[in-house]
Parts: structure tokens; C-alpha cells; sequence
């Protein structure tokens, strides 16, 4: 035979989501409800954030964070990429100035990375090999180095400029990018 227990969390209400359905005393019968001796969650904010950012309030682009040995703008300018220099709402180049709202910005990648082992790798891994066969261990060794460019370029009032900028390492490209990204919010 068996006996049915009584259960411990039923009490006078008894509605779905309630105390009385399965939850303790004291448990918020709905979300946002005070429970436990603590408030009401507040309520929601008078904007809803959407897919496209609509919903949030506007703010000016964060200035990105300048590269060791990258070109430093002068007086007063927000940004310089080689030979290319923003200032105010002019985008100013050897070939002239253009204006900044509606320009177009493009950056290409003409660096390349090359992994290869170090030549006094190879004379320890020889060396060490004749002695203990542990040599071998320092063909693990690799040297990356970057060679060549990245090539901006901007139109924008019938003229065109295009500059390069030469690659120091791998994230070279990654910090340019963030730059053209930069100039190109400017030029919204």
C-alpha cells in the first residue's frame, strides 16, 4: 500500500506559477514580482534597443589607439594615415584637398608573413644532435617576419590619392583597418 505524501509547497493559491504550484513560499508567482523581501525589478527603459541600433542614443566615434612608429597627425587633426591627413571636414593629400563627407575609403593588403627557421637553429639543432640526440628539439624553433605594404586609398570630390604604408608585422593590417574604419565613420 502506499501512502500518499502531503506536499510541502502547496499552500491557498494554487495557480499555475504560483506558491501553491510546485514553488516554495515566498517565490515570485510572476516575473518582475517582489519576492523574498526584495523589490519589484525596475521597470524597463523608455527606448528598446533594436537590430540596427536605432534604439540607443547617439555618440561620436571613439578615436582609435595610435600604433608605436605609426605617422602622428599635427595640430589639431583627428587622424593620419601615410601621407593622408584629416582635418576638420577636409581630408587633406599631396594631390590637393577633398572634402570629407562622402568620401570613400579602401585598404589593401600587399604584406605577406614568412615562418622559416633561424639559421642558428639549424647550427645548435646539428651541434646538439652529434652530442645527445636532443637536438633535434631546436628545428622547433621559427622566425616570422613581414614584409611589404598596405595601400589606402581615398576618393572623394572628383579626386582620387592612394598612399602606402609599410608593414612592421602581422597586425599591421588589423590597426589599418581600424584607421580606414575610423575615417570612414567620419566621412558618414
Amino acid at each position: 500500500m502506499s501512502e500518499q505524501q502531503p506536499n510541502p509547497y502547496s499552500g491557498d493559491n494554487g495557480a499555475p506559477g504560483g506558491p501553491g504550484y510546485g514553488y516554495p513560499q515566498g517565490y515570485p508567482a510572476t516575473p518582475g514580482a517582489p519576492g523574498y523581501g526584495y523589490p519589484a525589478t525596475p521597470p524597463a527603459p523608455g527606448y528598446q534597443p533594436t537590430v540596427g541600433g536605432a534604439g540607443f542614443p547617439a555618440q561620436p566615434p571613439m578615436t582609435p589607439p595610435a600604433y608605436p612608429g605609426a605617422p602622428q597627425a599635427g595640430g589639431g587633426s583627428g587622424l593620419a594615415l601615410g601621407d593622408i591627413t584629416i582635418a576638420g571636414d577636409q581630408i587633406i593629400t599631396p594631390s590637393g584637398p577633398m572634402p570629407l563627407k562622402g568620401a570613400m575609403w579602401n585598404a589593401t593588403d600587399f604584406s605577406r608573413t614568412e615562418t622559416k627557421i633561424p639559421t642558428h637553429a639549424v647550427v645548435l639543432a646539428i651541434v646538439f644532435f652529434l652530442f645527445c640526440l636532443l637536438g633535434l628539439l631546436f628545428l622547433l624553433m621559427k622566425e616570422k617576419t613581414t614584409t611589404g605594404y598596405i595601400q589606402v586609398t581615398v576618393t572623394s570630390g572628383g579626386r582620387h590619392h592612394s598612399t602606402m604604408i609599410p608593414a612592421v608585422d602581422a597586425s599591421t593590417f588589423p590597426w589599418v583597418m581600424n584607421q580606414v574604419n575610423y575615417a570612414r565613420s567620419l566621412s558618414i
